[in-house]
């Protein structure tokens, strides 16, 4: 099934009883209480089996992602960790990885423990930047057929047209800031090009998607679309712009051992950066139904917060009209 109804867009239809009646359906039997662990998106429990095992349950946020972009995001994890890469991959039951009950989609995976990744550490930015390599060297086999490219479309028409109807934007500050989005998505398309090199990503590819266990495991695969390899790697940078040079050459020291990164690709940076600003905004607000949204998002019903975002357009205006990041003469 394809299609899920849309009263389950925002968990209302989930339960406890569900969860573990859709565990026990396909032969997991929990003995811990289910614990959530933080998501936003979809649904994400952790439990202990009978047997001492632990492991994480995903329900996939309803008509988000149909069965076939779900498929595709298993079997690019499964293939990255056939070929020895530290990925979570879903565990297969009856030789299927995506699961229904109750009008939702899951899958289980197992549990990872590990410590959180340390974005000032230049070791551990150098495993990282190993395994995007090889993510990448495997990700440019081919496109995914089912799941979206980046684009200007999913980034910034569509959360424009959701941000144009919310009435969640104070009307006093509706017309200032409609107007610095749109000077900000103009210049985003300026920039942005008609074409480029396009590989299958991890997508969403920053430090809390990352655990370190005496090397670097890339976690959360949800996000997985085709784009540019650079959407993998600047939100992995932080920092002055010296302490960001610093950080790209050390990342991609390692990640041209196994993948030759298009240097060209550096002026996307900011233009990404602008998406995913625009982007983040009409993802919350579209979902501002779930209960989750306002007690985590609740900034978003601030007085002046509007007004500030407009701020925050200007300045990522003028950080677009800045020279792109370059490489140390070496690269």
């Amino acid at each position: 099934m394809d299609e899920i109804e849309h009263s389950n867009f925002h968990f209302s239809g989930i339960s406890p009883d569900l969860i573990l009646d859709a565990l026990m359906e396909v032969g997991v039997y929990p003995e811990s209480g289910l614990l959530e662990l933080n998501s936003y998106e979809n649904r994400v429990y952790q439990f202990q089996d009978e047997n001492r095992q632990r492991y994480v349950v995903k329900f996939y946020r309803p008509e988000r992602w149909n069965r076939s972009q779900i498929q595709e995001e298993h079997d690019f994890t499964l293939e990255l960790r056939d070929e020895g890469l530290s990925v979570a991959a879903p565990l297969e039951f009856a030789g299927q990885t995506v699961l229904e009950f109750g009008g939702f989609i899951f899958a289980i995976f197992p549990s990872i423990g590990g410590r959180q990744y340390e974005t000032d550490n230049l070791f551990q930015l150098e495993s990282v930047g190993h395994l995007l390599g090889r993510i990448h060297q495997i990700g440019q086999r081919k496109n995914f057929a089912f799941r979206p490219t980046i684009g200007v479309d999913e980034y910034l028409a569509q959360p424009r047209q959701v941000m144009a109807s919310s009435p969640l934007i104070a009307e006093r500050y509706k017309a200032q800031f409609m107007a610095s989005l749109d000077a900000l998505i103009a210049q985003v398309k300026l920039q942005w090009p008609d074409s480029h090199s396009s590989i299958r990503l991890q997508g969403d590819c920053h430090p809390g998607n990352i655990l370190w266990r005496d090397e670097s495991w890339m976690v959360d695969f949800d996000d997985a679309r085709n784009g540019p390899a650079i959407q993998d790697i600047w939100m992995l940078l932080n920092g002055s712009r010296q302490e960001q040079v610093i950080q790209l050459d050390t990342l991609l020291e390692t990640y041209n051992e196994f993948c030759d990164f298009d240097v060209k690709q550096l002026k996307l940076i900011e233009p990404l950066r602008a998406m995913r600003m625009v982007h983040y905004l009409g993802w919350v607000i579209r979902r501002w139904q779930d209960p989750a949204f306002p007690r985590a998002f609740s900034w978003l019903q601030a007085d002046d917060f509007w007004q500030k975002q407009s701020l925050e357009f200007n300045q990522q205006i003028e950080r677009l009209q800045d020279a792109p990041l370059q490489l140390t003469p070496q690269f």
